[in-house]
């Protein structure tokens, strides 16, 4: 075995040096490092669906770090709730957050998602959609315009009222039409502007580059709030679109990441997939492997 004597006098020069040498890596890989990266399970939706505990287990295996389930999960009663939590605590993995139908939010159900989150051991509570071409009241159809889009804001901060209590919060997803202008506003910054700092604003990348908006710049003019990032990629390209895998689309990931991390205030990332020339559960994997390639 090789070994080394150090003087005195050259270990404390040493124990100087070390720390300002290493001060610049560390502050930013440690920080990036620390930041959980999950799976959005729309992704493995068929997977799911036929098998929902050994889908979560599947996921774990590959390494992701956190789930999040999506609108089917209103439907579990508290003891298939309370499974899935004690199968995640043992796998441990975590869920941040839940994706939500609108009228999940309406007063009736809202409690109920309350409960269930609380079981699931989430943060968020995210209203996941909201249809510009639906005629339903309930979920403050944004035809209306400008007012339309002021009342999905006012649903966000009345389920604050509700979940903040519990110490959850909610939030929302944006989709295409978030990034069109009404009546010369955008609705995302209409949903900024007229919700309270605590609601989160999870970014879905890939819409938000097909609504023609720029990711990196909404991160930066939000510093805060982008609290989760669904790291979907998209191709211009009609034939690829939302097939392509993470990091095969236009994405500027690194430019994504940096503003992310420098003051988005993002807590967790979420790999979303709608499909690809793949199966579910490799389509996963791959994405996974790549994501961890890019965030370095």
């Amino acid at each position: 075995m090789l070994t080394t004597r150090f003087s005195r006098r050259s270990f404390l020069a040493l124990s100087a040096v070390l720390p300002w040498a290493f001060r610049g890596i560390a502050s930013g890989a440690a920080a990036s490092a620390s930041i959980p990266v999950g799976l959005e399970l729309y992704s493995v939706r068929d997977a799911l669906k036929q098998d929902p505990e050994g889908t979560v287990r599947a996921v774990a295996q590959m390494g992701y770090q956190a789930v999040e389930f999506y609108s089917p999960y209103f439907e579990w009663t508290d003891a298939q709730a309370k499974q899935m939590r004690k199968l995640m605590d043992d796998l441990g993995i975590r869920c941040y957050s839940t994706h939500n139908n609108a009228d999940y939010f309406g007063p009736d159900k809202i409690t109920r998602a309350r409960d269930l989150n609380l079981i699931l051991g989430c943060k968020y509570v995210v209203l996941a959609w909201v249809d510009p071409k639906t005629s339903d009241p309930k979920t403050t159809d944004p035809k209306t315009g400008i007012e339309g889009w002021k009342a999905v804001a006012d649903k966000l901060n009345a389920a604050a009222e509700t979940l903040e209590p519990s110490g959850l919060r909610p939030g929302y997803h944006n989709h295409q039409a978030e990034w069109v202008s009404v009546s010369g506003q955008r609705p995302m910054d209409i949903l900024a502007k007229n919700t309270k700092s605590s609601v989160m604003l999870q970014l879905d990348v890939g819409t938000c580059l097909e609504g023609g908006a720029d990711p990196v710049a909404w991160i930066r003019a939000n510093p805060g709030r982008i609290r989760s990032i669904h790291c979907k990629d998209w191709s211009p390209d009609p034939a690829k679109g939302y097939k392509v895998l993470f990091g095969e689309g236009v994405t500027d990931w690194k430019g994504i990441f940096q503003a992310a991390e420098g003051g988005g205030g993002v807590e967790y990332y979420l790999v979303e997939q709608e499909g690809s020339r793949f199966p579910e559960l490799e389509t996963a994997s791959k994405c996974l492997q790549a994501f961890r390639a890019a965030h370095v």
